[in-house]
């Protein structure tokens, strides 16, 4: 039997489902909206690195937790480092106060920690 799935993969594969869900009754408003955010992510003037840091922050001071996780995975899959990530929770907490810094300490740090093991 393979190893069980940590809490942050399983949360990632429920939003992963529910979007697949979403899609089959919503087709033609999620392609669109798929193309769009696709679109966004891809490298331009800012590179698909710094694009998952933003995010990553936008989710944070949204107090999003799927977006929290989903950019915090993205920020890794682009080559971010530790310490890439944590400071760029660290300008969100200076915009977001105790509400970003309280998921920043948690989520995203336990992010970091059962991504890369």
């Amino acid at each position: 039997m393979g190893a069980a799935k940590s809490s942050i993969e399983q949360t990632l594969l429920a939003y992963k489902k529910g979007v697949d869900n979403f899609a089959k009754q919503m087709p033609a408003f999620t392609d669109k909206y798929n193309d769009f955010t696709e679109a966004c992510f891809q490298a331009g003037e800012l590179s698909a690195k710094a694009k998952q840091l933003i995010a990553l922050g936008i989710s944070l001071h949204a107090q999003n937790e799927y977006c929290i996780i989903y950019h915090t995975k993205g920020c890794l899959d682009q080559g971010c480092t530790k310490q890439e990530i944590l400071e760029a929770t660290a300008v969100t907490a200076a915009f977001g106060g105790g509400a970003s810094m309280s998921q920043a300490v948690t989520l995203v740090q336990e992010c970091i920690a059962e991504l890369t093991t």
